[in-house]
């Protein structure tokens, strides 16, 4: 019994000794790939003098300069539409015709009306005049005690009554005369005539449809001319990109319809008012609209076209710069430790502040320099302090350089074809 108790008692100790080391290989294992993960693979490029233009992008669609919506004034049924979408109109040529029966019948009811008053201010002139003649003679009379006190005032009550009929009529012809120049408008409003040459673009309307004036509704859009030949490119810019935008920019602006071909154009006008979509909730966008005009026309615009622009905003010639990856930003409590594990006192003053860096490399090693940036494009961002042309700075990996880069961090220098093969 004491044999086998030994035996099992050995057997327990060998296996607990092998399986002590294999976790002692595990834990070497697991130091040694970490040993080798503290290497961070990265490219560097040199900083260099370049040409930056910083841009702004937007989207939007073609839209005339110049349009007007047709909005008949009065209601009625269409009894002439001698247009069609696409025709060009000249100045002042007939778009449409309203039935007009109805405002004509009210014209020459209000004509008659207004014969008959002035017929009717006649015979009170007559009268008036002869009243006025015998309120005289009896004034005369009265003066030589030809004629009584009562006498005068009897024919002067007849005066005054004959003088206002007069005037009573007078005023019915002035109102009947206001009246008549509104139906004479109303009837005239029947028939409307193109404002401007120009193309329909736009045609919501046909013969024999009934329209809404607009005198005390938002009346019928019956059709939009527009002048085809200066169109715009009406885009959508961001808050925060629109204080970037001034008046004279230049823009590429990129037309679906064109493929890949651009235009030329500049900012003719910017927005004072927000468009905010999305009202409060997490996806509220405000955007202020922004026109461009084309220096570059091709007679295919058309109104609706969706576009996308490019706006350049400003552009600087021989700045320093860098690719616009390699600038990171980090807080000061992140980058406490040096290479060598010691706090950098001069970083703890500073408290914890958000700070742009960008990471050299010298003797394989990592070292974060505070930079000040400028302007940008899509490529490349501009350095205003902190660096020297010709400096190697780090460009990647982006996880590199916005997570496993600190200073003193080794580094091994690869390129990126290398880097790319390996992925």
């Amino acid at each position: 019994m004491a044999n086998g108790k030994q035996k099992k008692s050995k057997k327990k100790v060998m296996i607990f000794s092998i399986i002590g080391v294999l976790v002692l290989i595990l834990i070497l294992i697991a130091f040694l790939g970490s040993k080798k993960d503290e290497i961070v693979p990265v490219q560097i490029e040199k900083a260099s003098i370049r040409t930056i233009t910083q841009s702004v992008t937007a989207t939007g669609t073609l839209d005339p300069e110049f349009k007007v919506a047709i909005t008949p004034e009065v209601t009625g049924e269409i009894v002439e539409l001698p247009v069609k979408e696409g025709d060009f109109v000249q100045k002042g040529q007939l778009l449409i015709r309203i039935k007009s029966d109805a405002y004509r019948a009210q014209v020459q009811q209000s004509e008659a009306g207004l014969n008959s008053a002035k017929a009717t201010l006649a015979m009170n002139k007559a009268q008036l005049d002869k009243v006025t003649s015998d309120y005289n003679r009896t004034k005369e009379l009265r003066a030589k005690n030809l004629a009584s006190d009562a006498d005068l005032e009897a024919a002067k009550s007849t005066y005054l009554s004959a003088k206002g009929a007069y005037e009573g009529a007078q005023a019915q012809i002035a109102q009947m005369e206001a009246a008549l120049k509104v139906q004479l408008d109303q009837l005239s409003k029947t028939t409307i005539y193109s404002p401007m040459a120009g193309t329909v673009s736009q045609l919501n309307v046909e013969l024999g449809e009934r329209v809404l004036g607009s005198g005390f509704s938002q009346g019928t859009n019956v059709m939009t001319i527009s002048d085809l030949k200066s169109m715009l490119a009406v885009v959508d810019v961001d808050e925060n990109d629109v204080v970037l935008v001034s008046t004279g920019d230049t823009a590429r602006i990129k037309i679906d319809a064109f493929g890949d071909k651009v235009f030329r154009g500049i900012v003719y006008q910017i927005g004072n008012s927000a468009q905010t979509t999305g009202t409060s909730t997490q996806d509220q966008v405000v955007n202020f609209e922004v026109k461009l005009k084309f220096l570059d026309f091709d007679d295919k615009f058309r109104p609706g076209m969706s576009c996308n622009a490019t706006i350049e905003t400003k552009t600087l010639h021989n700045v320093l710069s860098v690719p616009i990856q390699s600038v990171t930003a980090r807080s000061n409590m992140m980058e406490m430790k040096d290479g060598s594990g010691q706090d950098n006192q001069k970083k703890k003053d500073n408290g914890n502040k958000i700070q742009e860096i960008v990471f050299a490399v010298n003797n394989n090693k990592a070292k974060s320099i505070n930079v000040k940036t400028g302007i940008s494009d899509d490529n490349y961002i501009q350095i205003t302090d902190g660096l020297k042309p010709g400096q190697e700075v780090v460009t990647g990996s982006y996880k590199a350089i916005s997570t496993d880069l600190h200073d003193g961090s080794d580094v091994r220098v690869e390129n990126k074809n290398k880097m790319f093969s390996n992925h």
